[in-house]
C-alpha cells in the first residue's frame, strides 16, 4: 500500500496535472465548436475521468470530449436542441453499456484502417472549415459547403483582432512543438490559450469570450425527450454510440502498443464508457470517448496507472468551481485557434501516405468527401463498402505476368487467387509467349480452381506441340479441381 501510494504521488500525479492543463482548453473548445454550453465540456471531462477512470479497461486511457464528435453533435444541437442531445447521449451509453455486455468490443477492432484515418480526415477538415469563419470574427455555417462558399465573403468583412488572436494561438502551438526542454514539458494548448488571453486583456480586445451561466453546478441539465422525429432521434443515439464507440477502442489499442503496462480488457472499457455517456447525459455534458490527445499526454508524462486520469478530473472539479470567472476571460477566437490547429493534425500526412502505398487512397479519398460533404455516418459506411468491394476484388483477383530472359527463355508468373474470373488475363499473358520457346510457369496462388488449372495444362499441350518447352512450379496450397 505505501509502495502504490508513493508511485502514484511520484508518477500519476505529476501526470495528471500535465493532462488537467492539456484538458481544459480542449474541453471548452470542443463544447464551442459543438454548439453545446461551455460547460458541458467541463462536465464531461470531470465525468469521464471520475467514472471511466474508475472503471475502464484500459488503466492509461484519458476519455474526454473528443474533437471527432463536434460535427455530430453540432448536427443534432440544431436539429434537436440541447436537452434531446443529452438524452440522445444517455441513450448512446445504453447502447454501448449493452454492446461491452455482449462482449462484442473486438468487433470494432475489425474496421479497415484506411476508413478510420479517412473519417479523422474528413472530420479535421470539417472542424477547420467550421472554426475558420470563428477566427475570422463570424459563425460557422450549418454545412461544409457552405463554410467553403461563405470563406470568401467572411474574408472581406474579417474582424482584425478575433484574426489576430487567433494567428497568433496557431503561431504558438506550431512554435510549442520545437521548444526544448524543459519548456516543452509545459502543453502547448495551455501556453496557447493562456498567453492569448492575457495578451486580450492587456491591450485590451473588444472580442467575443467565452460565455456561461453560473457554475459547474449550475450547468446540470437533465436530458429532455423529443415530441416527435423518433426515427431522426433513434439515428442519431446510433451514430453517437457507434463512432464514440470505435473511436475509444482503437485508441485503446493505441495506447497497448505505447506502453509496456497491463493490456486493455475492450469489452470491460466499452461498459465503462457507456456508463459514462450514460451519467454525462443525465447531468448535461458532452458525449465522451477515449481520446488520442490526452491518452498520449498521460503516457509521456509518465503515468502509470488509473489514478492520473481520476485525479486530471478532480483537479478541473477543483478549478471549474472557484475560478469560472477567469475562464470567461478566453477569447473565442482563441479557442478557434486551438482547434484549427486539431482539425488539422486529424488529417495526417502519414495515413495519407500508407493509403497510397497500399492502394486504399481511392477508399481513403471517397470516405474523406462523403464526410465532408454528406454526413459522417453514411462517409463511413460508404467507405466501408468500398474498403470491402476492394478486398473482394483483390481475393479473387490474380496477378500474372510473363518476363522475358536472355537465352529466349521465359517466367510467366502467377500469383494471388486464380479462379475462373482470372482466366482471360491468364491466357492473354500466355498467348503473348513466342512459340518454341522454353518456358516456366511459375505458379505461386493462395487458390487454383479447376478453370484457371485446365487453362494453363491446355496451353502446355499446345506450347509443347509447336516446339516449346513448359515447366510448372506448382502452387503450395492444394487446388480445387470442382
Amino acid at each position: 500500500m505505501h509502495y502504490a501510494l508513493r508511485s502514484i504521488c511520484r508518477h500519476d500525479l505529476p501526470a495528471s496535472l500535465v493532462v488537467f492543463l492539456v484538458a481544459l482548453p480542449l474541453s471548452l473548445g470542443i463544447a464551442m465548436a459543438s454548439g453545446a454550453p461551455a460547460l458541458a465540456g467541463l462536465t464531461a471531462a470531470v465525468v469521464s475521468g471520475l467514472v471511466v477512470g474508475v472503471l475502464g479497461g484500459s488503466p492509461l486511457l484519458v476519455s474526454g470530449p473528443s474533437a471527432a464528435m463536434t460535427v455530430v453533435v453540432a448536427g443534432l444541437v440544431d436539429q434537436f436542441g440541447w436537452a434531446v442531445t443529452c438524452a440522445m447521449t444517455a441513450a448512446a451509453g445504453m447502447l454501448q453499456l449493452l454492446l461491452g455486455l455482449t462482449r462484442v468490443a473486438r468487433a470494432a477492432l475489425a474496421i479497415a484502417p484506411v476508413v478510420v484515418h479517412a473519417m479523422l480526415a474528413g472530420i479535421g477538415i470539417t472542424i477547420a472549415l467550421q472554426q475558420l469563419h470563428v477566427l475570422l470574427g463570424g459563425e460557422s455555417k450549418s454545412s461544409a459547403w457552405r463554410n467553403i462558399v461563405g470563406l470568401p465573403g467572411q474574408l472581406v468583412g474579417v474582424q482584425g483582432q478575433e484574426l489576430i488572436l487567433g494567428v497568433v494561438t496557431i503561431g504558438v502551438l506550431i512554435a510549442w512543438q520545437r521548444v526544448p526542454a524543459p519548456l516543452s514539458h509545459l502543453p502547448g494548448p495551455l501556453v496557447g490559450i493562456v498567453g492569448v488571453t492575457v495578451l486580450s486583456v492587456v491591450l485590451p480586445f473588444d472580442v467575443d469570450r467565452v460565455t456561461f451561466d453560473g457554475s459547474l453546478a449550475d450547468a446540470v441539465h437533465l436530458p429532455t425527450l423529443p415530441t416527435g422525429g423518433w426515427g431522426g432521434f433513434a439515428a442519431g443515439v446510433v451514430t453517437v454510440a457507434l463512432i464514440a464507440s470505435v473511436q475509444s477502442l482503437l485508441t485503446a489499442a493505441a495506447v497497448d502498443r505505447m506502453n509496456a503496462g497491463p493490456r486493455t480488457d475492450f469489452d470491460r472499457e466499452l461498459v465503462a464508457q457507456g456508463v459514462g455517456n450514460i451519467v454525462c447525459g443525465a447531468l448535461g455534458g458532452l458525449p465522451i470517448a477515449g481520446v488520442m490527445v490526452r491518452s498520449s499526454a498521460n503516457i509521456d508524462a509518465g503515468a502509470r496507472t488509473r489514478a492520473s486520469a481520476i485525479l486530471h478530473a478532480i483537479w478541473i472539479l477543483l478549478f471549474a468551481l472557484p475560478f469560472a470567472a477567469l475562464v470567461q476571460r478566453i477569447p473565442t477566437a482563441a479557442l478557434a485557434g486551438l482547434l484549427v490547429v486539431i482539425g488539422v493534425q486529424l488529417l495526417n500526412l502519414a495515413h495519407i501516405e500508407t493509403a497510397r502505398r497500399n492502394r486504399d487512397f481511392t477508399v481513403y479519398l471517397v470516405t474523406v468527401l462523403g464526410v465532408v460533404f454528406g454526413n459522417l455516418l453514411d462517409g463511413v459506411l460508404i467507405g466501408l463498402l468500398l474498403a470491402i468491394a476492394f478486398t473482394g476484388w483483390r481475393v479473387i483477383r490474380a496477378e500474372v505476368d510473363a518476363v522475358s530472359h536472355d537465352d529466349d527463355a521465359w517466367t510467366v508468373r502467377v500469383s494471388g487467387a486464380c479462379t475462373f474470373l482470372s482466366v482471360p488475363a491468364l491466357t492473354r499473358v500466355l498467348a503473348g509467349v513466342p512459340t518454341g520457346a522454353s518456358v516456366t510457369v511459375d505458379v505461386q496462388t493462395s487458390y487454383l480452381d479447376h478453370a484457371a488449372q485446365q487453362a494453363i495444362d491446355d496451353w502446355r499441350q499446345q506450347h509443347c506441340a509447336t516446339g516449346g518447352t513448359v515447366g510448372v512450379r506448382q502452387p503450395v496450397c492444394p487446388r480445387d479441381r470442382g
